[in-house]
């Protein structure tokens, strides 16, 4: 690997928890990058996957928590447990306990999958 996973992937950690998410994406995904929900259909190349991030932030109207829990390193491959907390503009909640695996090629990420239940509380 001609960068280190383990430093790159605690700074695209350490922008996401600081409320950069979308800065982190441009910097650490590859432009041929493909992102998965659970088991859902990826999304494939970087301009898809980026549509994706900016649509579910549109749909945020208060952002309560993103706390890493802990992640680990082997080889190409990094994990990230996460907690998220997010109210949308139509009202539901949403509480998130996430894990996320990334593959590195190049000082990128090419590949990330969460996986997490899906917990949304339904506007009143």
């Amino acid at each position: 690997m001609s960068q280190d996973v383990a430093v790159l992937d605690r700074e695209l950690n350490a922008m996401i928890a600081s409320g950069q998410a979308m800065e982190a994406f441009e910097k650490f995904y590859a432009d041929d990058c493909i992102m998965q929900e659970n088991r859902k259909r990826p999304r494939e190349g970087k301009s898809a996957c980026r549509q994706y991030q900016i649509d579910f932030f549109e749909r945020v109207a208060e952002f309560h928590e993103g706390t890493l829990l802990g992640s680990a390193v082997e080889g190409d491959r990094s994990f990230s447990e996460w907690v998220f907390d997010v109210t949308f503009k139509n009202g539901s909640r949403m509480q998130n306990h996430e894990i996320s695996a990334r593959r590195w090629a190049d000082g990128k990420v090419v590949f990330e999958q969460f996986f997490y239940e899906p917990n949304i509380t339904p506007a009143d």
